[in-house]
């Protein structure tokens, strides 16, 4: 389960900020993640509630936007979506594709609560 991993450094990066930001809690983390990742959601949100007890994160909101996986044709041009498993051309039916999108695991941002909003 290569999701605890993953949430301990999200949370540990996301810490620091909010930290360097003087904040006091962690409101919102916002991710964006590709499926090509294998990133299977409900271990990811059973990691962050495990590992944010107890941290500046606990009880915040996770918002994950998953990226389906896109390719282009490295013969024809064409782009298209497909799942993780089939990446042939779907125009002319090559193997020879490259892929655009599916791969991200982006912390896109985070909300905080400052001491003076308290």
């Amino acid at each position: 389960m290569h999701e605890v991993s993953l949430m301990s450094g999200i949370l540990e990066a996301v810490e620091q900020a909010a930290r360097e930001a003087g904040a006091q809690r962690v409101t919102v983390i916002a991710l964006t993640i590709g499926d090509m990742t294998e990133v299977v959601p409900e271990s990811l949100s059973f990691a962050f509630e495990a590992l944010s007890e107890g941290t500046m994160a606990e009880g915040a909101d996770l918002r994950v936007t998953y990226v389906r996986p896109r390719s282009r044709c490295v013969d024809c041009g064409c782009e298209f979506e497909h799942d993780r498993y089939h990446l042939k051309c779907p125009q002319c039916g090559s193997w020879s594709t490259m892929l655009l999108a599916g791969r991200e695991m982006l912390i896109e941002n985070i909300e905080v609560e400052l001491p003076d909003e308290a």
